[in-house]
């Protein structure tokens, strides 16, 4: 990948952040799992509940896990000075509210907005490491992430 000055990039993703990462996508790959599949769905029911599978689970942890960006986008506008952190303020509260006014009513829309809101978030997390204040991996692992999320959102969507 090219990093932002156009030179390659060979900083590699800290393992922890991947790790953690790709951890944080198991929601949502539990949740399409559990939505094609009527016995997975029913053991997993027997565990752990209905709030915790299908497009239910999908929707709820998406919804946090936009609001949990709209933090991170925060702590990168805090490296940031003057105009420039006023506006990487007002860009980082974007996906929460996005969230919470969008993630609603029919599942399969909300799915659709869900997934929008994660798609769009690649332009934010695009723009504070443009700017410098997210790290040189930030978006090898932003997209490898936003690909997986959007992988599982499809099956609320199309399914």
């Amino acid at each position: 990948m090219v990093s932002r000055s156009g030179e390659i990039a060979l900083e590699p993703i800290p393992r922890s952040a991947l790790l953690l990462g790709l951890a944080g996508v198991l929601p949502f790959a539990w949740g399409a799992a559990t939505a094609l599949s009527p016995a997975l769905a029913a053991w997993g029911g027997a565990w752990v509940g209905p709030l915790f599978l299908g497009t239910y689970v999908s929707l709820t942890y998406g919804t946090v896990i936009l609001a949990f960006m709209s933090g991170v986008l925060w702590g990168f506008a805090t490296k940031a000075d003057g105009q420039e952190a006023t506006i990487g303020y007002c860009l980082s509260v974007i996906p929460a509210l996005w969230a919470f006014f969008m993630v609603n009513g029919d599942p399969a829309d909300a799915a659709v907005n869900l997934a929008t809101g994660f798609a769009s978030l690649v332009l934010l997390d695009w723009h504070f490491w443009k700017m410098g204040t997210a790290p040189d991996w930030w978006m090898r692992l932003r997209l490898l992430l936003t690909a997986l999320v959007l992988l599982c959102l499809s099956v609320p969507i199309f399914g």
